[in-house]
């Protein structure tokens, strides 16, 4: 009962945070005068794959040779696993029921004899980027493949190869930073919470912000995956399964509910750009640690993970390219976690 609790507790302190961050940073975005955009791939994205990353470096510095080893892998291949399919599922979802919303309230706002409101696609509604959606989406798979490979050979070079993917990671920050496009604006931004009367507020409140809230879902995030291992061995399920099915959940959770917060907010933009930038940084820095530190070899339940990786974000690309991008076809990615989780669970 003590651990369920925990849980719960551990999720909604995760979504209050959330709310937190996402009010900071995007103050944050206004104060150091970056791109709309870079709000989400960037500052947001950074902020909230930290966790990851972390697990990553703790489990390869501190962790034995090798249930260390087998945690960084699997917090390297995870990470992008459920952001890749659940965090989308979830932002599909979350737009779909704004759309049916704001065509009810068109509804009843439509006379006698007059049509009724088009229907949900993405591009319309909510003014989504899909031109830069879909080169994110591109650089990750390009790079993600590459990660996948090196999984399956051993060469004496290896671990070196890992500062490619911070170069990678680098070559991505400088183009999100320095794109043109509108700068983040004040205009539409609630106040900031820690000075909820100040029209604008100082930098250093700003910063404490940021911090805090991060500090809190970091926090939460490790008691969560804490909680969910003992929940693992209390429902007979191996620890590969929680290592790769449930812990990438936990630490994934920050961007599911900053994708909930932004979509409610009308800023379906950030929501998805906080999502693929997220992929970046988990597509670079945790796998720079794990093929430095690990010996990097995948076995059948990490393949899993990257072909539906793989298979999503392809599937995405080609959604974005028949320019049918929608609210449903974009929950529709989810259901290659569902495969995945179907798959380890008969290897297992």
């Amino acid at each position: 009962m003590v651990h369920v609790l925990l849980l719960v507790v551990c999720a909604v302190a995760i979504y209050l945070s959330c709310e937190w961050f996402v009010n900071a940073i995007e103050w944050l975005g206004v104060r150091m005068k970056v791109g709309g955009v870079a709000v989400g791939t960037i500052l947001a994205a950074a902020g909230t794959a930290l966790p990851e990353s972390v697990v990553t470096l703790m489990a390869v510095l501190f962790g034995s040779e090798k249930n260390g080893n087998d945690i960084a892998v699997g917090a390297a291949m995870g990470g992008p696993l459920v952001v890749g399919t659940l965090a989308y599922a979830v932002t599909g979802a979350m737009l779909f029921l704004r759309f049916r919303k704001k065509r009810a309230m068109a509804l009843a706002a439509a006379g006698p004899g007059e049509p009724a409101p088009g229907g949900h696609d993405l591009r319309i509604d909510e003014g989504i980027d899909t031109h830069r959606l879909a080169r994110d989406q591109v650089w990750f798979l390009s790079i993600f493949v590459f990660k996948v490979a090196l999984g399956l050979v051993a060469f004496a070079i290896k671990p070196w190869l890992g500062l490619l993917f911070l170069a990678a990671y680098g070559v991505y920050f400088y183009r999100e930073m320095t794109s043109e496009g509108e700068d983040a604006s004040a205009d539409d931004l609630e106040p900031l919470k820690l000075r909820p009367k100040a029209a604008t507020p100082g930098t250093w409140f700003v910063v404490a912000q940021t911090v805090g809230s991060l500090a809190v879902i970091f926090a939460a995030s490790q008691v969560f995956v804490k909680q969910l291992e003992w929940a693992g061995p209390a429902l007979g399920l191996p620890a590969v399964v929680v290592a790769l099915l449930l812990s990438p959940i936990a630490t994934e959770l920050p961007e599911i509910m900053n994708a909930i917060i932004w979509v409610r907010q009308g800023k379906a933009n950030l929501a998805l750009a906080n999502i693929s930038g997220s992929m970046m940084i988990q597509a670079t820095v945790p796998s720079a640690i794990g093929i430095g530190f690990t010996s990097w070899k995948f076995d059948t339940p990490l393949m899993l993970a990257g072909f539906a990786t793989l298979a999503s974000v392809a599937y995405l690309l080609w959604v974005m390219h028949q320019k049918s991008f929608t609210a449903t076809k974009l929950f529709y990615a989810g259901g290659f976690y569902l495969v995945f989780a179907a798959g380890l669970v008969l290897t297992v």
